[in-house]
């Protein structure tokens, strides 16, 4: 076993080349194996395994950088600087990263888990090594999904203006999350299908190459005018025209050629770009035949691919396709926009029965978000399917180009609270403190799967930008019985008594019903609210609330700072009252990877820590 020797940093290179394709098959199998009990990111590392072994192979590191972007292709990468034995608590509590992580190595040089961000990252250490007057080489990896950010490019103009190396690999699989759509994944076809020009050049290259004292000679000179050769040949040189040199394309899973390419990156004095053509899912069938489903991979079958624990009832997500695609049948002016996301945010159905109102912009939020606004401006009613934490990355135009102008468009946004296994980069807990900030927008949370469909439909028909966060993972279908009509800024009384008042948003009224029922044995008196609102609060029941018990404890999945519970506080002092306010909250900071149920116990935000914690409060 050539895994077994690799134990740290640079034990590649003890590998001899002879063995690479054993060494890279056996790291798929480790993989495979691996992943089938943990879950994690299959077909993306499947595709990058030779990828990243040229890289160890070329590198020095630590003192070479690895920028990934987004990271989740990194699993080889951490095989290869020892954390191999780490993989059996891969993404746990207390495990390592499904990303890269800085504390977690040295060879990890920048955390990430969003895309588009390698380029500004790896242009900005070559910018620290020049003025430290450093000589290692830097190399940002960035895939062809990550390619349709904006911020991409703006970092590749900035870059354009080196006079000193920096490598960026284009780790081109034609597959991110979902089908890579628009302008950048046609050019890229068009690189990939370029024969006459791949086919030529290697045919002069080989048939003049050490055949004559004149042979050498005359590919140098082939090799100075190759730039205008690929002009003539290649559409587009989008990225020479950017004045980034580019290279390739090349066999991502040829080690070889792989290196020879990067020998030739490194001779530039700037920024130079290596097309690399990857498959994604690469050496498992099923993950090559079905790469979306095995992007992030729950624990599943080896043989088969098939899911180990299949879902027996709805998510929140399956319940929002359904609704939407209702939507659409009675409302031709309802349309959905993803950013590279139609699956994963329950878009695929809705695309499907109405591909003319469906629009995919690829990894682009910020752009996603002002073209929403654009189809509001001119009369339809845009809802916005994102997950919570990359939806951050809109906030100037959801502030500036939604809310400012009051359009009516609907953020319906997936993942929110906990989620998990992905850690820090992808928790949704900060959306109801930045939404809350910007005027103009209002924020609903469902407490089950019936909420979550009259929210929507409320939005549709009220004209004013909303935003409807919901929570990964089976949809509640309790509280059936209590389905009272929305109305605007108005909370839904569940349970009516004294002493305590649990307001509880979205997700939390579940736990709520839990943290009922155990203080109703400890003898308390306690009455539930499912508020609803985020944005406007319902102050008429506050102040109601406070003329009736003791003690009103809010709760959300979300941070403390700028989220629901700190706008009740507000409120209630405000007040003349002797009411207290108890908000049961995340804590203001970054929460890793682990178990949801293990996280909340962490975070105390599970029903028995928050009873601890209000019965320390009122003894």
């Amino acid at each position: 076993m050539f895994l077994e020797k690799i134990e740290k940093t640079n034990d590649i290179k003890d590998i001899g080349a002879e063995n690479y394709n054993a060494l890279a098959q056996e790291i798929r199998q480790f993989l495979i194996e691996t992943i089938s009990i943990t879950g994690g990111h299959l077909g993306s590392n499947l595709g990058a395994v030779e990828l990243t072994m040229a890289l160890h192979l070329f590198l020095n590191l630590p003192e070479d950088k690895i920028i990934w972007d987004v990271g989740h292709q990194s699993y080889t990468h951490k095989i290869l600087t020892g954390r191999r034995e780490g993989f059996i608590n891969l993404r746990k509590y207390g495990g390592i990263s499904g990303f890269p992580k800085r504390k977690e190595s040295d060879c990890d040089c920048f955390d990430t888990g969003h895309s588009s961000t390698s380029i500004s990252a790896g242009l900005g250490m070559v910018k620290a090594r020049d003025i430290k007057g450093e000589k290692n080489t830097i190399i940002s990896v960035i895939g062809d999904g990550s390619l349709t950010g904006g911020m991409a490019y703006e970092a590749l103009n900035n870059a354009s203006r080196l006079e000193t190396n920096f490598i960026i690999v284009l780790n081109d699989n034609n597959m991110s999350i979902s089908e890579n759509v628009g302008g950048v994944s046609r050019y890229l076809n068009s690189i990939r299908t370029a024969d006459m020009y791949l086919d030529l050049k290697e045919g002069v290259y080989n048939s003049l190459h050490g055949k004559s004292k004149y042979g050498d000679k005359v590919v140098s000179q082939i090799r100075r005018a190759k730039s205008s050769f690929k002009h003539l040949i290649v559409p587009g040189m989008f990225f020479e025209d950017m004045g980034i040199t580019y290279l390739g394309p090349v066999d991502g899973h040829d080690i070889p050629a792989m290196l020879r390419m990067l020998k030739e990156a490194r001779k530039v004095r700037g920024a130079v770009l290596i097309h690399a053509i990857t498959q994604k899912g690469r050496g498992y069938a099923p993950a090559e035949r079905h790469p979306a489903r095995f992007h992030g991979a729950e624990p599943f079958d080896i043989e088969t691919g098939i899911p180990s624990k299949p879902r027996n009832k709805a998510n929140y997500t399956d319940i929002f396709s359904t609704v939407m695609c209702k939507l659409g049948q009675r409302d031709e002016n309802v349309v959905a926009i993803t950013a590279a996301m139609p699956d994963g945010t329950g878009l695929k159905r809705f695309r499907n029965m109405y591909p003319d109102r469906f629009f995919d912009v690829g990894i682009a939020e910020e752009h996603a978000v002002t073209f929403a606004a654009g189809l509001a401006a001119g009369g339809l009613k845009p809802i916005v399917a994102v997950y919570s934490s990359f939806l951050q990355r809109a906030y100037d135009q959801i502030l500036h180009d939604v809310c400012l102008q009051d359009l009516p468009v609907i953020f319906a946004i997936d993942r929110a609270g906990l989620v998990g296994s992905d850690g820090e980069t992808h928790q949704g807990i900060f959306d109801l403190s930045y939404l809350s900030s910007i005027p103009n927008m209002h924020i609903m949370a469902p407490k089950n799967k019936w909420e979550l469909s009259d929210m929507i439909k409320f939005a549709v028909a009220y004209s004013a930008p909303f935003a409807i966060r919901y929570p990964r993972g089976e949809a509640f279908d309790g509280l059936v019985e209590y389905r009272e009509p929305m109305a605007m800024g108005k909370s839904e009384s569940i349970y009516k008594e004294k002493d305590i008042m649990l307001l509880a948003v979205g997700s939390m009224v579940k736990v709520a019903l839990d943290v009922r029922d155990r203080l109703k044995e400890m003898g308390y008196s306690c009455s539930l609210t499912n508020a609803r609102f985020v944005k406007p609060i319902d102050e008429e029941a506050i102040r109601e609330a406070c003329n009736g018990h003791k003690l009103i404890v809010t709760m959300e999945e979300n941070v403390a700072n700028g989220g629901f519970g700190e706008s009740v506080r507000g409120y209630v002092d405000s007040l003349n009252t002797n009411a207290k306010v108890l908000c049961i909250t995340l804590p203001d900071e970054y929460v890793e990877h682990g178990n949801v149920e293990m996280l909340k116990q962490e975070t105390g935000i599970d029903a028995e820590s928050i009873v601890n914690t209000i019965t320390g409060i009122i003894q």
